[in-house]
C-alpha cells in the first residue's frame, strides 16, 4: 500500500471527526453551559465512552506499551487493575458528590464551586491555574503522541513537527465547532473503536507468531524476570504510588472532573461508574501485552520509538497498521479536544468571567472560550516540538501535579470545618513544592524527574499526605469567613 493511502486513512478520520463536528454545532445552542456540559444531558453510554475515550490517551497507546516492552507486563496491574477500581470508587467519592452539588447550584467548573463555596474569587483562580498549568503538558503530549504515530507510519516520510501540526489544526477547528456535545458524541465513536482496532490488532499479531502460548514463551526466553512478579521498577512503592497518584490526579483532571456535572441523572453516573473498571481491562489488555510480547518477537525497536507501530508494521498488512494508527489519533484527538473545551472552560468561567469581565453574556463568554482554545493548542504545540520527556515521563507528571488536589477538594465536600485559609493553603504549598522538583529537572538537564525516592515511592505522594494536613491543621485553627457557605454542599442522594 502506498504512502499516500497510509495518510489517507489518517486524514479520512480526522476529517469525519469534523464532520460529526459540525452536526453538534447545528444542533447546539449559543449558551456557555451548552458549550461546556451538552446542557447537562449526557446519558450513560455516552458519559461512559466519552470518558473512557478522554482519559485513554496517548499515554495509553503508546506510553503503556513502550513501559512494558521495557520493564514487563505488571504495569498492567498498575494500570488495568488497581487504577481502574480505584478511579471507579473515586468516581463515586468525588464525582457523585460533585453531580448532586453541580446539579443543584449550576456549577460548570471545580474552581467555580469552591471559590462558591468558601466565598473566594482568589480560590477560583488558583484552582484553575493550578489545573491549567499541568493541563498544558499533558495537551502537549498528546502533539508529541501524534508526531511520533506518524513517523512510525511513514517511515519518517512526515516529519514529527508535521504530526503534530496536523493534529493541533484539526483538534482546534473540531473543538472551536463541536462543543461538549460533539465531543461527547465523537468520543462515543472513538472508544468504541479503540477498543475494536487493539483486540483486532492483538488477534492478529498473536496469530502471527504461533498463539498466545508461544508469544509468551518467546517473551520469557528474551527476558526471564517478566515471569515473576515485582523486580525492577515494579517495586511495592513504584505500584502503590504509581496507582495512588494517578487515579487521584485523573479525578481532579478538567476533562474528567467536569464530566462529573454533565450527567442527565445521578443514576447515570453510577451505571458508569460500575462498568468502568470492565472497560478499561478490555483496553489495557492487548495493548499492554503487545508492548511485553515484543520482547520475544524478531523486531528491532530503536531507541526512542513506539513499539506498538514496529509490531504492527511487522506482522499485519499496511492498511491496518494504518488503522491501528488512526485508532491511537483518536485516542489523541479524544483526550485533547476535552481537554482544550475544558481548560477554556476553566479561564473563561474562573478567571475571565470574575476577574476580567463580570457583565460577560452567555454568548460572549461562550466565543471567548473558543479563541481560548486556539492559543491554548497553538502555545503547546510549540512546546511540543522541544520534546521534554518521554510520553510516560510528560504524562506521570501531569497525574501527581492534579493529584495534589484531591484530597483537600475531599475536605471542602466533605468536612464543614474546612476553611477558605486552610483551602489555600491546602492546594497552595504542596504545589510550589513539586514544581520545584520538577523545575530542578529541567533547569539542570536531568534526563529523567528526580521524583522518587528509596524503594521507588514517589515524592508526590508524600506531598498529597502533605496537603491534607495543611488543609486540616489551617482550618481548625482560622476562623470560617462571614461569605462562606457550607451549607451549598449540603446535598442528599436521588
Amino acid at each position: 500500500m502506498t504512502l499516500g493511502l497510509s495518510l489517507g486513512i489518517v486524514v479520512g478520520y480526522l476529517l469525519f471527526a469534523l464532520a460529526v463536528g459540525l452536526v453538534a454545532y447545528r444542533v447546539s445552542e449559543t449558551t456557555a453551559e451548552d458549550y461546556y456540559l451538552a446542557s447537562r444531558s449526557i446519558g450513560t453510554v455516552v458519559l461512559l465512552f466519552t470518558t473512557f475515550a478522554t482519559l485513554l490517551s496517548a499515554f495509553t497507546f503508546f506510553g503503556g506499551p513502550n513501559l512494558a516492552f521495557a520493564a514487563g507486563p505488571e504495569w498492567l496491574i498498575v494500570m488495568g487493575t488497581l487504577d481502574g477500581v480505584l478511579f471507579a470508587v473515586l468516581w463515586y467519592v468525588i464525582g457523585y458528590k460533585q453531580w448532586l452539588i453541580g446539579d443543584r447550584n449550576g456549577y460548570v467548573t471545580l474552581g467555580e464551586m469552591l471559590g462558591d463555596r468558601f466565598g473566594s474569587v482568589g480560590l477560583r483562580a488558583l484552582v484553575a491555574g493550578v489545573s491549567l498549568l499541568w493541563l498544558f503538558p499533558y495537551v502537549m503530549l498528546q502533539q508529541m503522541g501524534a508526531g511520533e504515530a506518524l513517523v512510525g507510519l511513514t517511515d519518517g516520510v512526515v516529519p514529527y513537527w508535521g504530526g503534530a501540526a496536523l493534529v493541533t489544526a484539526f483538534m482546534i477547528l473540531y473543538v472551536v465547532l463541536a462543543g461538549m456535545r460533539g465531543v461527547a458524541w465523537t468520543d462515543t465513536v472513538q472508544g468504541l473503536f479503540m477498543l475494536s482496532v487493539v483486540w483486532i490488532a492483538a488477534v492478529w499479531v498473536v496469530s502471527a507468531v504461533g498463539g498466545a502460548g508461544a508469544a509468551t514463551g518467546a517473551m520469557l526466553d528474551a527476558r526471564p524476570d517478566f515471569g515473576s512478579f515485582g523486580g525492577g521498577i515494579y517495586t511495592p512503592g513504584f505500584i502503590i504510588s504509581t496507582a495512588i497518584t494517578i487515579a487521584f490526579g485523573v479525578t481532579m483532571f478538567p476533562q474528567i472532573n467536569q464530566r462529573f456535572f454533565v450527567a442527565n441523572s445521578g443514576e447515570t453516573l453510577k451505571r458508569s461508574f460500575v462498568l468502568w473498571p470492565v472497560l478499561v481491562l478490555l483496553l489495557f489488555l492487548p495493548a499492554f501485552m503487545l508492548g511485553a510480547w515484543a520482547v520475544g518477537m524478531p523486531v528491532d525497536v530503536p531507541e526512542g520509538a513506539n513499539v506498538l507501530p514496529v509490531v504492527l508494521n511487522e506482522y499485519t498488512p499496511a492498511w491496518f497498521a494504518a488503522l491501528v494508527v488512526a485508532g491511537a489519533m483518536a485516542a489523541m484527538m479524544s483526550s485533547s479536544d476535552s481537554m482544550l473545551l475544558s481548560g477554556s472552560s476553566y479561564f473563561t468561567r474562573d478567571v475571565y468571567r470574575p476577574v476580567i469581565n463580570a457583565d460577560a453574556s452567555e454568548r460572549r463568554e461562550a466565543w471567548v472560550a473558543r479563541i481560548g482554545v486556539a492559543v491554548f493548542a497553538l502555545l503547546a504545540f510549540v512546546a511540543s516540538l522541544f520534546r521534554p520527556g518521554t510520553l510516560i515521563e510528560v504524562g506521570d507528571t501531569a497525574f501527581s501535579g492534579f493529584a495534589l488536589l484531591a484530597l483537600p477538594v475531599l475536605c471542602a465536600l466533605y468536612w464543614d470545618r474546612t476553611t477558605r485559609t486552610g483551602m489555600i493553603a491546602g492546594v497552595l504549598v504542596p504545589q510550589i513544592a513539586y514544581l520545584a522538583v520538577v523545575l530542578s529537572a529541567v533547569v539542570g538537564d536531568v534526563p529523567t524527574l528526580p521524583r522518587t525516592v528509596a524503594g521507588g515511592w514517589d515524592v508526590a505522594l508524600g506531598l498529597m499526605v502533605l496537603s491534607a494536613l495543611l488543609t486540616v491543621s489551617v482550618s481548625l485553627v482560622t476562623a470560617r469567613t462571614a461569605d462562606s457557605d457550607a451549607s451549598r454542599f449540603a446535598v442528599t442522594g436521588d
